[in-house]
């Protein structure tokens, strides 16, 4: 493998530079976008039967906040559950399109990687065939091993920017997908909550 590194000339180092980044943004997306940690089974369950109970004073409120990112939304809507229906849905839509925002964290950067990682190898192969024809230009055709530095170096370069870009495009897309999902999750939890909290529904 060191080898082939070497061999594929300075341009591999940018390209593993941006490897080692897409690995660590996909293992931290992968963790972080995980459903339980987005969306806790049964939260709006839980804070009904505390409505009944009328045990949402501040404290517990500040728990549901802090507990997921559907907690911090829906806890935003029960500070405004006194002050009706629309005031509760756009604290709620607030908070939402910032919680949404976050979800979406080193995406873009997942995404300029996907898009570098070709180029950088297409800057590798071009350098690796400008250095064979000045050895042609030097030396004539006589030195096959020469030629084929050149030719590795080029290939070489291609493959690795390909190797890296092909899935960082695919988790790109696949966590944009699950963050889409999980938005229209909360946005239907939420509205569930509103409406248990505003009359429109008697139970979950």
């Amino acid at each position: 493998m060191f080898e082939v590194i070497k061999n594929g000339g300075w341009m591999m180092a940018p390209i593993i530079l941006c490897s080692i980044v897409a690995m660590a943004i996909i293992g931290e997306r992968f963790w972080s976008l995980q459903r339980k940690r987005i969306l806790p089974a049964d939260l709006v369950p839980y804070i009904w039967q505390l409505h009944r109970e009328h045990k949402l004073d501040e404290a517990t409120i500040r728990r549901i906040k802090l507990s997921s990112p559907l907690g911090r939304i829906l806890a935003a809507g029960l500070l405004n559950r006194k002050h009706g229906r629309e005031i509760m849905k756009s604290s709620i839509e607030e908070v939402g399109r910032q919680v949404a925002h976050e979800l979406e964290r080193y995406l873009n950067a997942l995404g300029s990687i996907a898009s570098i990682t070709p180029l950088l190898g297409l800057l590798g192969t071009v350098d690796g065939i400008i250095r064979v024809f000045s050895d042609i230009a030097v030396g004539g055709m006589g030195d096959p091993a020469v030629l084929s530095g050149g030719i590795s170096e080029a290939l070489i370069c291609t493959a690795s920017g390909l190797t890296v870009a092909i899935p960082s495009l695919f988790f790109h897309r696949y966590f944009e997908r699950l963050v889409d999902d999980h938005v229209v999750r909360m946005e239907e939890e939420s509205l569930r909550l509103v409406d248990i909290m505003q009359g429109a529904r008697e139970d979950v």
